[in-house]
């Protein structure tokens, strides 16, 4: 999962989130800025019952934030994700595993080669479209 520090500098460059089911997001508050959060149509949650591990669903959650403003959430984009949204602004998008852990997302830009190397392909994807949206290689805001 992509970092929250870059998810927050994605949002802060103008990468606009059309939200689907299963995204994720954080909100950044505190006490809540280590928490990840899903978009479910339904949730389970991990409970015990007599003693024993049970999955329960609940259809609607009983939290003291009852709403929060989409603008004031961050998306964490997956690395599908970032990659499709890439592959729509970039010819020839490579993506290497570096071992032993690690992985080089590599863009052509201007005749040039770009890498951007990171512990997650997320983050590789992630730096490269930041680049991107900074260096104003995208005309308007990503979705």
């Amino acid at each position: 999962m992509i970092a929250p520090t870059l998810a927050k500098q994605l949002k802060e460059a103008g990468l606009v989130w059309d939200p689907q089911l299963h995204d994720f997001f954080m909100v950044p508050e505190p006490n809540l800025e280590d928490r990840v959060f899903v978009l479910a149509d339904l949730q389970a949650y991990l409970e015990l019952y007599q003693g024993r591990p049970v999955v329960t669903f609940h259809g609607t959650a009983e939290w003291a934030l009852d709403y929060i403003l989409q603008s004031e959430v961050i998306w964490m984009p997956t690395d599908a994700q970032l990659r499709e949204i890439l592959v729509g602004l970039v010819p020839g998008l490579v993506l290497r595993h570096t071992p032993p852990a690690g992985y080089t997302c590599t863009i052509r830009l201007a005749g040039q080669t770009v890498s951007f190397a990171a512990d997650q392909a997320s983050d590789a994807y992630g730096q490269a479209l930041l680049h991107l949206m900074q260096t104003q290689q995208v005309d308007e805001r990503v979705n």
